[in-house]
């Protein structure tokens, strides 16, 4: 794999939310619009793969009949199909300032309920069925349940994204000398190659 470009508006608004916010709501179409616009302009740019990363319902769908029509036949479509609306992206939105701006409101409405197995299968399905070449769970470690029941049902690579919040907690350990680095990552690591990612 080359070059890749993630897909998301969040690190362009005011409101830190994933897409167009109109009177307290995303607004799930105009996003998707967007988004198709900003992946064309990615595929134009030279990116390999395009990851979209908003959860939006049909963006992969959309993003795939544009890359087509405009003879981006080769373009990989990496759909973060399970990004779960969890915690652990804690470290990483402090860090970027999208805590102050999401304020009181959360992404719960469009990122995944993290004690749901099944919608995440739904998902993926959806997302493979719309023309993903890649599907991505997100975070890596909760979730390796996920992982291993999408390897299990579907012939389709699958990354992890390791987050903030994982990251951190290794850091924490090791640096309190609690646990050894080293020895940990590729337990982890390993872990997720187990569950069935491919990266």
């Amino acid at each position: 794999i080359g070059v890749m470009c993630d897909v998301a508006l969040d690190p362009y608004t005011s409101h830190g939310h994933d897409g167009i916010l109109k009177k307290n709501y995303v607004d799930n179409d105009e996003t998707v619009k967007i988004l198709v616009r900003q992946a064309l302009l990615q595929a134009e740019m030279g990116c390999d793969v395009i990851a979209p990363s908003d959860m939006m319902d049909g963006r992969i769908k959309k993003i795939r009949q544009a890359l087509e029509k405009n003879s981006y036949h080769n373009t990989i479509l990496l759909s973060y199909a399970a990004k779960y609306s969890s915690n652990f992206y804690g470290p990483f939105r402090d860090a970027v300032g999208s805590t102050k701006n999401l304020g009181l409101s959360n992404k719960d409405t469009y990122q995944m309920d993290y004690s749901n197995k099944k919608d995440a299968i739904n998902e993926v399905e959806l997302d493979i069925n719309e023309g993903a070449d890649i599907v991505m769970v997100k975070p890596g470690l909760p979730y390796l349940d996920i992982v291993s029941r999408i390897n299990e049902k579907f012939n389709i690579p699958i990354f992890i994204y390791q987050v903030s919040g994982e990251y951190s907690m290794i850091k924490a350990v090791s640096k309190n000398n609690w646990l050894t680095e080293k020895k940990i990552v590729l337990e982890t690591l390993s872990c997720m190659k187990r569950a069935g990612a491919n990266a």
